[in-house]
């Protein structure tokens, strides 16, 4: 029997309690809180009170879907691969165009509970007789809204870049706010030890020479932001540099050696920006006596390299595209941003993959993130330090020797 922890317990009986009068839920708990135990536990509950046949799943990604197929087996005591006999089956988002018709069926035919996860990748809604949004959402709109007996949609970031609506989701007027059933933030997640405390690491240099002899150009900046304001140098221009790359993971490699004295089985993230990048960031932290593993979109059996290193004794892995939201690797607990994406949505998917916290850990170690102090960035951090008052959350690493661009 999975012991679930209070929110979790909560969550459950808040869910039942709507499915009682409305037949959608929607849950924002904080990115490594534990939601698919925690909606695994109700779907066992609808199950043993005879609400419901089986159950769908559906995740952004394969890696993600197997994880819940697992979690699903363990909570439900039954096999849970779609076949046959099982209690139903965890899909991504990508198959549902190319499942076949007998499964759209079972939602017909059956008392269907659908999971969604990370509901913010769907857009969409109904507008009078049409169906607008992308494709996961108008496939939700067409083939499971209405159909199925009951609907849970989770999200550890509910918001979507574009500001279009999440599928499924009620806005209150006037300022259109998101309406979520049940809310589980990071402030208390950290209080009560289920999430670790974030310490995100600004890194900047206080002293960059730029130089240009076609143009004739000699200059100093002080900081990072405003080399890139002045529009000499780009953003995704500093990721690639080794200089920034050797400084940032020197500081990364220090801290989780400093971590594993404690919690012997601690790993590293590494967010590349380009297969290339990856394969720089391999050569530089090899370069400090590490044995990194590199998974790419381009990986061969990609998902079995991922799930090979989550339960290996390696320090680093480097990824691009892969360990995204929702992938379940514990023992991460120290990051280095290097992607070029910048937007609040992303940075806070990234900063989840290590503030999941395991089993009698220490206490004194948080999850540590770090990033260039770009603008974005970090406005980024400090609005995840406003979520936290009284912790001390983001600090900055000035690199006071002189870089050259």
């Amino acid at each position: 029997m999975t012991q679930l922890r209070v929110w979790q317990n909560e969550c459950v009986d808040e869910a039942l309690q709507v499915f009682e009068h409305q037949t959608h839920f929607l849950c924002h708990a904080t990115p490594g809180a534990g939601k698919t135990v925690m909606v695994a536990s109700v779907a066992k509950a609808l199950l043993e009170r005879k609400k419901i046949d089986f159950v769908l799943c559906f995740s952004p990604s394969r890696t993600v879907a197997q994880s819940v197929a697992f979690t699903f087996g363990q909570v439900l005591g039954r096999t849970f691969n779609g076949q046959i006999g099982a209690a139903g089956g965890s899909y991504t988002y990508q198959s549902m165009s190319t499942l076949p018709k007998e499964l759209w069926r079972v939602l017909s035919e059956h008392r269907v509970l659908v999971v969604l996860d990370e509901i913010h990748h769907c857009a969409g809604q109904r507008w009078e007789d049409l169906v607008i949004g992308n494709s996961w959402g108008r496939t939700i709109l067409e083939r499971i809204q209405g159909k199925a007996i009951f609907t849970i949609a989770l999200s550890g970031t509910p918001w979507r870049t574009d500001d279009h609506p999440i599928v499924l989701s009620r806005y209150i007027q006037p300022d259109g706010e998101l309406h979520c059933d049940y809310e589980y933030g990071l402030q208390r997640a950290v209080s009560e030890g289920v999430c670790r405390e974030p310490r995100i690491v600004l890194t900047d240099n206080r002293e960059i020479s730029l130089r240009s002899f076609d143009l004739g150009l000699k200059k100093t900046f002080t900081s990072i932001q405003e080399t890139i304001k002045q529009g000499y140098v780009t953003y995704p221009e500093f990721l690639f540099r080794d200089e920034i790359i050797d400084h940032i993971l020197s500081e990364a490699s220090t801290k989780l050696s400093d971590i594993r004295k404690q919690v012997p089985l601690a790993a590293g993230l590494v967010v590349a920006a380009t297969v290339a990048h990856a394969e720089q960031i391999s050569t530089r932290l090899s370069a400090l006596g590490e044995k990194p593993v590199v998974v790419t979109y381009n990986t061969p059996e990609a998902q079995k390299v991922i799930s090979d290193f989550k339960f290996s004794t390696d320090r680093w892995i480097i990824s691009v595209g892969m360990i995204s939201e929702g992938t379940d690797i514990p023992r991460l607990q120290v990051c280095c941003h290097l992607s070029r994406i910048r937007t609040e949505l992303h940075f806070r998917q990234v900063l989840g993959r290590i503030l999941r916290r395991q089993a009698d850990e220490p206490f004194n170690f948080g999850g540590w993130l770090y990033v260039l102090a770009e603008t974005n960035l970090t406005d980024f951090a400090h609005r995840v330090g406003d979520d936290l008052p009284g912790h001390h959350v983001v600090s900055f690493l000035p690199k006071s020797k002189k870089h050259g661009v």
